[in-house]
């Protein structure tokens, strides 16, 4: 309102024509003409501001296109209003019917919102399905990875086992077969037998003689 105060004052004052167009935030126009009609003002502005060609415009399409103007101008403010209704505000002026109307527009926007989730929430389930798939997939494969790992370290630490026992056993053995003769000769019985005794060596001094090895002493 002080805009178009000073507008007037100004138009008064230096004897001018003055046009004034405000939109303001919320999408209202406001306008002021010196004179009656502001299209003459508009037509004078086109005219000093884009050459002569605008000035072999006829009359006409100056008026359809300003009628196009409003048009447009008469649509944006119809969905301000609109947007700010579904936002709650401005509600005073609306009827009962205006209302319900709203009423149907909201709750067809919350269906489409929590679909629009529903369908996002599932997309997300699967995705993390998928995921879940292949990290049990490639659990599966460790697994069995180690499994034979661990088969085969086993086998290696017997066979290493069996390396290790062998000379002890081959070693008993031949322990065992070295005293067997004596374990086995009736005739050699230590402070008891003397005459058995003395034929034993004198057995093994004639074998010594004739180059012969006793088979004990093997």
């Amino acid at each position: 309102n002080g805009l178009l105060k000073k507008a007037y004052e100004l138009s008064v004052l230096c004897d001018a024509e003055v046009a004034l167009i405000i939109f303001s935030n919320r999408g209202k126009l406001y306008e002021f003409s010196s004179i009656s009609n502001m299209l003459k003002t508009l037509e004078r502005y086109q005219k000093c501001s884009y050459g002569a060609v605008e000035v072999n415009k006829p009359a006409k399409e100056l008026e359809s296109s300003y009628r196009e103007y409003l048009k447009l101008k008469s649509r944006f403010e119809s969905l301000q209003r609109t947007q700010r209704n579904l936002l709650g505000e401005d509600l005073g002026p609306l009827n009962t019917k205006e209302l319900e109307q709203l009423e149907r527009q909201l709750e067809s926007s919350l269906k489409q919102v929590r679909s629009t989730k529903t369908q996002y929430m599932i997309d997300q389930l699967a995705e993390l399905q998928n995921k879940e798939q292949l990290l049990l997939e490639a659990n599966r494969a460790l697994t069995i990875k180690l499994d034979e790992i661990s088969a085969r370290n086993n086998l290696r630490l017997s066979w290493e086992s069996g390396e290790q026992s062998m000379p002890y056993g081959h070693q008993q053995t031949q322990s065992q077969e070295l005293f067997q003769p004596l374990e086995c000769n009736p005739t050699l019985q230590i402070g008891y037998n003397t005459v058995g005794s003395d034929q034993m060596t004198a057995t093994t001094h004639a074998q010594q003689v004739n180059g012969f090895i006793p088979g004990w002493m093997l």
